[in-house]
């Protein structure tokens, strides 16, 4: 590709994220599943422009609305933006660049010259951006993490900035961490021991680890380790009946699986069909056969009151937010409203009560979110004690040794990670126990 359809492409990529549309992982991987002829480097470059004006989407559109191009059509005019204010692109470049040819941008016209002309010698930050925009996040969502972070809200919204490491999960059914290691070796992948989970692996540089044959064998999965260590939480064993309340897709399904050797029995739960679908492969790949799958009409589906007190360990991965997976996604960010958390709130907060009728005496409940928002992690703990006297609040400290091993990483009740401080996704978990 030539540098002109580079950028042609992560236009093309950023109207495809635009309204409620697809996720921005979701929608480079669909794009360059689509587009196979890309090579590497190519797919690497586009992906980097992409991200970096997803990343700085609050900068670039201070930047849009000071110089009076509000107007202009925003994913285009993000992109000129990014050109000028970190690439440091001139007029003469950009006649050069967007010459319209096949593949290439279309030429500027006068309105976007204009940009051009009122954002030369200018850099994206500027003193005069408030902390949101500087902070790159929703304006009216600062003021609901600035009380949870404190003198760290900086740190911790700069990490969020970044891109997120890529981590494996080892298959313990098919391999242990070493004889992975020597296997993505054997290949030409660098990886080492991810910091905190002892089945995680992380590699050195993002790849299309789907194309490897440790891969293709099922020794490993991509999943962040934050991810995994929430899985691993759960302290699922061999011969427990164990439910994935929440399953989706699978991915943390495949962690209790290894946990339990594949013996015993998960059940994974899904209001969705075609996640649930996903999920079949997966399993296969991995060699996983103590899964049976099944589709709940809702949260309140009376299969869960025809079962209630049959599983050891009931695991719920609750939709939420999303916010501590903005490394991820940074686009998602901006598609959250106020309105959002509260509904959010009421649908885990359902989800935590129908999902408790599953847990028989002495069996545990665990409760995770990838947000950051206290009404969807603390306050829901709190919630939920005060309405189930039946159950305990384990310090997930206790628990901590025989599920993972080593020093747990987090303090208090319950597990708190967020990327400045753990390098992991942002993960919440709490316990329950029924007495």
């Amino acid at each position: 590709m030539t540098p002109s359809a580079r950028i042609e492409a992560a236009i093309e990529l950023l109207r495809s994220i635009e309204g409620p549309a697809r996720p921005a992982d979701q929608a480079a991987s669909e794009y360059f599943r689509a587009h196979r002829y890309i090579g590497s480097k190519d797919r690497r470059a586009v992906s980097d422009l992409f991200y970096g004006i997803v990343r700085r989407r609050a900068a670039l559109d201070w930047w849009l609305a000071r110089s009076g191009a509000s107007d202009l059509e925003p994913q285009r005019a993000r992109a000129i933006a990014a050109l000028v204010l970190v690439e440091g692109w001139t007029a003469d470049d950009f006649t050069a660049g967007f010459d319209g040819v096949r593949y290439h941008p279309k030429a500027l016209s006068p309105a976007e010259r204009a940009l051009v002309r009122a954002l030369q010698k200018h850099t994206l930050d500027h003193p005069g951006q408030p902390d949101w925009v500087r902070l790159e996040v929703p304006e009216w969502l600062i003021e609901r993490l600035r009380p949870l972070f404190g003198e760290r809200l900086e740190r911790e919204l700069a990490a969020l900035q970044e891109e997120a490491p890529f981590d494996l999960r080892v298959n313990r059914l098919k391999a242990t961490r070493e004889e992975a290691l020597s296997a993505l070796e054997a290949e030409g992948i660098a990886a080492e021991p991810s910091p905190i989970s002892p089945i995680g692996l992380r590699l050195a540089v993002r790849i299309a680890i789907a194309n490897s044959k440790a891969f293709r064998e099922g020794l490993v999965e991509v999943q962040d380790e934050g991810s995994q260590i929430v899985a691993l939480l759960t302290d699922a064993r061999a011969g427990m009946r164990v439910c994935d309340f929440c399953a989706g897709a699978g991915g943390k399904t495949l962690t209790l699986a290894a946990q339990m050797k594949n013996q015993g029995q998960i059940t994974a739960l899904d209001v969705r069909e075609s996640r649930l679908a996903r999920a079949a492969q997966r399993l296969r790949r991995a060699g996983v056969h103590n899964v049976t799958r099944r589709v709940l009409a809702s949260q309140r589906d009376p299969w869960v009151k025809h079962h209630k007190e049959s599983f050891d360990r009931v695991f719920i991965d609750a939709p939420c937010t999303g916010c501590g997976t903005w490394r991820r996604n940074p686009d998602a960010k901006w598609r959250i409203e106020p309105s959002d958390i509260a509904e959010l709130a009421a649908l885990q907060a359902d989800i935590l009560d129908s999902s408790a009728r599953l847990v028989r005496r002495g069996g545990r409940l665990v409760y995770a979110t990838c947000s950051l928002l206290p009404e969807e992690n603390e306050a829901q703990v709190v919630r939920f004690l005060a309405s189930h006297d039946s159950f305990c609040h384990l310090p997930v400290e206790e628990i901590w040794p025989a599920a993972i091993g080593g020093r747990c990483p987090s303090f208090g009740p319950n597990l708190q990670l967020t990327p400045a401080s753990h390098g992991t996704d942002g993960f919440f978990a709490a316990i329950f126990e029924r007495g």
